[in-house]
C-alpha cells in the first residue's frame, strides 16, 4: 500500500544507519512532522514509532540494496531527500589489513551508499562524511579514503546531473561508533606486532570521544538547520577539531607529514 500524507505538510526522508548515533537520532526528529524511511543492518532490532517506516538494508550484501530500493518505490514515488548516515570504521595499520576489509570499507560507506541513492529519484543528498576526509588520521587510512572518496564521486555526480549534494564532514561526536569500532577491528588491532603504544592511545582516545565528543543533539540540530537553508552550501565541517583538521589539510604535504611522524613518536613514548 502507498503511503497517504499531505505533501504540503510533510515530506518524505530516507536515513541510514538509523539504530544507533546520528541516524537514530535524525529518525526520532525527522519522523514528529514527516514521513521517514528507516534503514537499518541489524536484524534483531526493530524499528517502531509514527511516520517512521523501517526497511534492511547491509551494504555488504548486494541482493538488501536492491531489495530496499523496491521496496521504497512500492510505498511511495515522492523522496525529498535521503541522509547517508550509515558507515563503518576499518581500522588498524596498512601492513595488516587485508584487501578483503579493505573493500568491506568501501561498500559501506560509498559503494552502498551510491547504489541506493542511484536507484531512486532522490534532488537532495545529504552524507555524513568526516574530518577524517582531509586524510590526516594514520591507523585509520581505509575510513579517510571512503570518506574522501564518497565526498568526490557524490559532489561531481551532484554537478554532473543537477543533484543537490551536501557533505557534513563532522569532527568527534559522541555515539557508539567508537565502541563498535574497536570491536569491528578486534582481529586487526590484535595483529599489532610492532604498534602496541600507537594502538593503545588509539584505542583510549577512541573511547574518550564516546563521551567527550560534540553531542549527536548538537549535530542533529545543525544538520536540521543546513536542510531548511534555501540555498545550502555544497560542504560544512562541523566541529573545532573537524575545521583545525581542515585547516592543516591545506599545508604542503612534507610540513603535514613531518608533523604526523612527529605525532606517532609521542603516541611511542605515551
Amino acid at each position: 500500500m502507498r503511503l497517504c500524507y499531505n505533501t504540503l505538510m510533510s515530506k518524505v526522508y530516507i536515513i541510514t544507519g538509523s539504530t544507533s548515533g546520528i541516524g537514530k537520532a535524525l529518525v526520532e526528529e525527522y519522523s514528529k512532522e514527516n514521513v521517514v524511511f528507516a534503514g537499518y543492518r541489524n536484524e534483531n532490532l526493530k524499528l517502531s514509532g509514527n511516520n517512521i517506516i523501517p526497511f534492511y538494508i547491509d551494504y555488504v550484501k548486494p541482493e538488501t540494496i536492491n531489495s530496499a530500493i523496491e521496496f521504497i518505490k512500492t510505498k511511495t514515488n515522492k523522496i525529498d531527500t535521503i541522509i547517508n548516515a550509515a558507515g563503518c570504521v576499518v581500522a588498524g595499520a596498512m601492513d595488516n589489513i587485508s584487501v578483503s576489509d579493505l573493500k568491506r570499507q568501501f561498500d559501506v560507506n560509498v559503494f552502498g551508499a551510491i547504489e541506493l541513492t542511484r536507484g531512486l529519484d532522490i534532488k537532495k543528498i545529504i552524507n555524513i562524511s568526516s574530518m577524517s576526509s582531509f586524510g590526516i588520521y594514520p591507523f585509520i587510512a581505509p575510513y579517510c579514503a571512503s570518506k574522501r572518496a564518497l565526498d568526490i564521486l557524490f559532489n561531481l555526480w551532484g554537478l554532473e546531473c543537477g543533484k543537490q549534494v551536501i557533505s557534513l564532514k563532522l569532527g568527534a561526536v559522541a555515539t557508539p561508533i567508537w565502541s563498535k569500532s574497536i570491536k569491528e577491528n578486534e582481529k586487526s588491532l590484535h595483529d599489532i606486532s610492532g604498534y602496541e603504544k600507537e594502538y593503545e592511545y588509539l584505542i583510549k582516545n577512541a573511547m574518550k570521544n564516546e563521551t567527550k565528543g560534540i553531542p549527536v543533539s548538537k549535530i542533529v540540530k545543525k544538520i536540521i538547520e543546513i536542510d531548511a537553508k534555501q540555498n545550502p552550501k555544497p560542504s560544512y565541517t562541523i566541529g573545532f577539531d573537524a575545521k583545525v583538521s581542515e585547516l592543516f589539510s591545506h599545508l604542503p604535504q612534507t610540513l603535514i607529514n613531518h608533523v604526523i611522524e612527529n605525532k606517532l613518536k609521542s603516541m611511542r613514548k605515551y
